[in-house]
């Protein structure tokens, strides 16, 4: 079937993907994971699995999108008849975590605005981010951010996203070098006369840590960064699918997921430049470990001690945080309409209106949940969370790795590799990583995609706990 809306071409697709691709994930994810997990061996692990199965995920994901001019749903169906159930699986990715994204894009515009006002010593405070989530009005500027992904989404493919995409991604990418080099060039001292500095921060950041490395912390370490190829990559969650089915013929596919890959990993590497230097240097190792409270906590904390150049980097952190949580945000209203016009045989504004109002509704729910609807659920990895972590962890931990063991047994033993291939070799007869490509998705991606699974649901735990 094929689709009135198109990229316009392989820049435009390649923006749009990477715009995608680079979320909060990247900015602020990806930078505690290093700390957490020896810094430069996560980065290397991190980099080789992105090579293999990132590259695996992801050239799997858009050629069955431009192959089959559809969406997750009928991809599925059109790739082997009586697997549309995969892509209903696939589809209630990105449905449920619409009904959170915009509340996090919400969270970094109250940061934003409270920058722009210039009173950044209060977000500085430990309790304000609990205070600010905590407190109902917070719901406004959820809804705001929301209204805004709805607007762009409404606008159609070349209209609205590529548009966007071409505007945000080369500003986003020309902030993410800037701060970076800037926290490179950062020092302070203490009393006892120690100074610390950015490039000793950027060594902490680089050089791979050993210390009390087992093999048991060394495949959580994997897990780690496995887990985080889904957040930055979009893969599995049928994003990929549809931009992949807006790609026109001439399109190299090859290039386009080269590209895809080096700026997603480009700027998740930048984004570790730029946070975890400036925390080692005004917070020291201690700040480094702040956790997913990094982004709102500890990151305001250090731009205020810096002055009136942390009042500076702080808003333009939280300026491009917003860009990247917004090009992400887009691409899983995206999804979720693309899906919908397809099943429902509507028309692109009608639809994105009906579901902008859907989540306008889910996102104050959400938002709520640590207020209103204030609730504690014991999730199965042994983590407790409110509405928004439930959502979160059926939609990451459970969802995303289960699709892909499906998804993989579909492509390596089912339909064959070959089916993938002659679509990366269209226009030009080229793909460079084909064997690579055949290996991963037959034999090593499955596997994996197990492991991960069964971790993700602390199964692996209790199978492990059993056999010892």
């Amino acid at each position: 079937m094929k689709k009135k809306s198109s990229f316009s071409g392989q820049i435009g697709f390649v923006l749009a993907a990477a715009g995608s691709a680079v979320g909060v994930g990247n900015l602020w994810r990806f930078p505690y994971l290093v700390a957490k997990d020896g810094g430069g061996l996560f980065l290397i692990i991190y980099i080789v699995l992105v090579l293999t199965f990132g590259f695996t995920l992801l050239t799997t994901d858009i050629a069955i999108g431009r192959k089959t001019g559809q969406s997750a749903i009928a991809a599925y169906e059109t790739m082997r008849p009586g697997w549309k159930k995969l892509g209903i699986l696939t589809f209630c990715v990105p449905m449920l975590i619409m009904t959170y994204y915009a509340v996090i894009g919400g969270w970094i515009l109250k940061y934003f605005t409270v920058y722009l006002t210039g009173d950044f010593a209060a977000a500085a405070k430990d309790d304000y981010f609990t205070d600010f989530i905590t407190d109902p009005s917070s719901v406004w500027f959820g809804l705001i951010f929301m209204l805004l992904t709805g607007f762009i989404v409404y606008n159609g493919v070349e209209g609205g996203i590529e548009r966007c995409s071409k505007f945000v991604m080369p500003i986003l990418l020309v902030l993410v070098v800037g701060i970076a080099i800037f926290s490179l060039t950062l020092r302070s001292g203490d009393e006892s006369g120690a100074v610390r500095t950015g490039l000793d921060g950027l060594k902490v950041y680089l050089m791979p840590d050993m210390s009390g490395l087992t093999l048991s912390r060394f495949l959580q370490i994997t897990l780690d960064a496995m887990s985080q190829l889904f957040f930055s990559l979009s893969v599995s969650m049928g994003i990929m699918i549809t931009y992949g089915s807006y790609v026109q013929k001439e399109v190299d596919l090859n290039k386009s997921v080269a590209q895809i890959e080096i700026v997603d990993t480009g700027v998740a590497i930048l984004a570790g430049m730029m946070i975890i230097p400036a925390i080692f240097v005004f917070s020291g190792i201690d700040g480094m470990s702040a956790g997913p409270s990094l982004m709102f906590v500890a990151l305001p904390k250090t731009f205020y001690t810096m002055g009136k150049a942390g009042y500076v980097i702080g808003l333009v952190f939280f300026l491009l945080t917003a860009f990247a949580a917004l090009t992400s945000c887009i691409s899983v209203l995206e999804a979720i309409t693309a899906n919908c016009m397809e099943v429902f045989h509507t028309e692109r504004k009608k639809t994105t209106g009906v579901l902008t109002i859907i989540y306008l509704i889910a996102t104050a729910v959400i938002a709520l949940g640590y207020s209103v609807f204030y609730v504690e659920v014991k999730l199965p990895n042994g983590s407790t969370g409110q509405l928004l972590d439930i959502m979160d962890y059926i939609s990451n931990s459970f969802l995303m790795p289960l699709i892909s063991v499906f998804s993989t047994i579909l492509v390596g033993w089912i339909v064959g590799p070959k089916w993938i291939a002659e679509e990366m070799e269209h226009p030009n007869g080229k793909f460079s990583r084909k064997h690579l490509y055949n290996i991963m998705i037959k034999y090593v991606a499955p596997f994996i995609m197990v492991i991960l699974f069964l971790q993700s649901t602390g199964l692996l735990d209790r199978l492990l706990a059993v056999v010892a």
